[in-house]
């Protein structure tokens, strides 16, 4: 249970439950998926995460844009490291629900996902991502997403 002072502290005076070691080391070998792609944690606070997935051919799809599933993967890692830094590292807690808007077509490069948590409850994560391509105007996004994580039942 959360002491009284916790609750009322902002986002940004909490410290994240995970570090950029942990991350490195420990959360990304678990996922072959985002070794294979080559995504980076860039930032991580309580609830906020910031990601990049870096340029490659593979995630262009017919018209020369980054492929909606290769944009999917960042906004649900984004999504994933801001749940653990608020959380911890809790195995079980899953995506239980993703929305994406495609904004504009992306051209081909390097994208960012800032993610941050809108509210985080005992058994329910909620938060957005939005996705921009590296060095674009973050308020000017390709993308973006809300998603529902599911926390499990801690013993």
């Amino acid at each position: 249970m959360t002491s009284p002072t916790a609750q009322h502290q902002t986002t940004t005076q909490r410290q994240p439950l995970i570090d950029a070691a942990m991350i490195k080391e420990e959360l990304n070998p678990q996922l072959p998926l985002v070794e294979k792609l080559g995504m980076e944690t860039i930032e991580v606070a309580w609830g906020r995460c910031k990601a990049r997935l870096p340029d490659h051919a593979d995630l262009l799809r017919p018209g020369g844009t980054i492929s909606g599933p290769a944009m999917m993967a960042l906004a649900d890692y984004a999504m994933w490291i801001a749940v653990m830094a608020a959380i911890g590292r809790v195995e079980l807690a899953v995506t239980t629900n993703l929305s994406i808007n495609f904004l504009r077509k992306p051209q081909p490069g390097a994208l960012i996902g800032d993610c941050r948590l809108l509210k985080v409850g005992q058994r329910l994560a909620y938060g957005e991502v939005s996705i921009y391509a590296e060095g674009d105007d973050p308020d000017s996004p390709v993308a973006h997403v809300t998603s529902t994580y599911s926390i499990p039942p801690r013993r």
